[in-house]
């Protein structure tokens, strides 16, 4: 029974958080570049970069929702929202390393071929 109560603590003092309102974007693919066509790369970058838009669309939500809860938010909320920030910084950083890595790859993979003089 205790179990049982304590779970009922646990749900209710979720629902006394706000909404959250924020959408996290999908993440970009990015493909390998050993093997991706030029198209392939340049579909790729702009897939990054609208993903890249929209994830700052997203740790702008994050931190107005947590702006607007104010200093008497639950301190789960506030946590939770300052964790949802950082993991969408760390996210994008992530995106745009891989992103680059498949690039040096991609030219590595498809060096360009030498100037006649």
């Amino acid at each position: 029974m205790k179990i049982f109560n304590g779970c009922c603590i646990a749900l209710a003092s979720l629902f006394a958080l706000p909404v959250l309102a924020c959408e996290n974007p999908p993440l970009a693919v990015v493909p390998d570049g050993e093997n991706a066509t030029m198209e392939e790369l340049q579909a790729a970058q702009e897939d990054v970069r609208i993903y890249m838009e929209a994830m700052n669309e997203y740790i702008a939500c994050v931190d107005e929702e947590l702006d607007s809860a104010g200093d008497d938010a639950p301190e789960l909320f506030q946590s939770l929202m300052v964790s949802r920030h950082n993991i969408g910084v760390e996210e994008m950083e992530l995106v745009a390393e891989s992103f680059n890595e498949q690039v040096r790859a991609w030219r590595e993979a498809n060096p360009a071929p030498e100037e006649e003089e």
